[in-house]
């Protein structure tokens, strides 16, 4: 059964509840056509980012419009430099990044990576390091992934996992192939689904980037 505008409504401002790290008080929640529009201030880069995956969570979501400003308290303020170093040191002490494989520029407090690895969890890992650094009001991840296989055999392996993984979901789902691109199309019954569909695609070797066409529908 499809959920309302305002079923949805309510749903999401549960789960933002629910989400310990979010101050759900602090942000209002729209919805128009299952369209989310989230507003409000936050404190921190981290509770921006944790109340969009919440609000992801909620089946019924088709996408999401985020209008949260991150205003950090006096006591969080630090310059560009000492976010920086905070960066470098996190990149650094990772044990699966190889050395000097990612880049790191702040501006105003927002921070930019970029650099070559290897995997998908990699370039995930990066950018979930910096994410809680104390005075980054955002993340930019421009980390590309190397090519480590021919594309040809990459789209019966992107199939195979989506059966295994997302089961009933993998059959609505469609895989296409240019050059290192992968282009996924087709319906999925919620956000989650549409999530998994894409980490299937970047966990797969040799994937440089994912086009995401899918569209959610209850």
């Amino acid at each position: 059964m499809t959920k309302t505008d305002s079923q949805i409504q309510h749903d999401v401002l549960a789960e933002l509840a629910w989400e310990p790290s979010v101050d759900a008080a602090a942000i209002g929640v729209e919805v128009h056509e299952g369209i989310v529009t989230l507003a409000g201030h936050v404190e921190s880069f981290n509770a921006k980012w944790e109340a969009e995956r919440a609000a992801q969570r909620v089946s019924g979501v088709k996408a999401l419009a985020i209008e949260i400003d991150v205003k950090l308290p006096d006591s969080n303020t630090r310059t560009d430099a000492d976010i920086a170093r905070s960066a470098e040191n996190v990149i650094e002490w990772m044990t699966y990044l190889p050395k000097d494989a990612v880049k790191v520029l702040v501006e105003n407090g927002w921070i930019t990576l970029s650099g070559q690895v290897d995997w998908a969890f990699q370039k995930e890992g990066a950018e979930s390091g910096v994410r809680s650094l104390m005075g980054v009001t955002g993340v930019s991840d421009q980390i590309v992934l190397k090519a480590k296989v021919a594309m040809s055999a990459v789209k019966d392996d992107i199939e195979t996992a989506l059966q295994r993984r997302a089961h009933a979901a993998a059959r609505d789902i469609t895989v296409a192939i240019d050059g290192s691109d992968v282009t996924l199309a087709g319906t999925v019954h919620s956000w989650s689904e549409r999530s998994l569909a894409r980490r299937t695609a970047w966990s797969t070797p040799g994937v440089q980037r994912v086009i995401d066409h899918m569209v959610v529908t209850d």
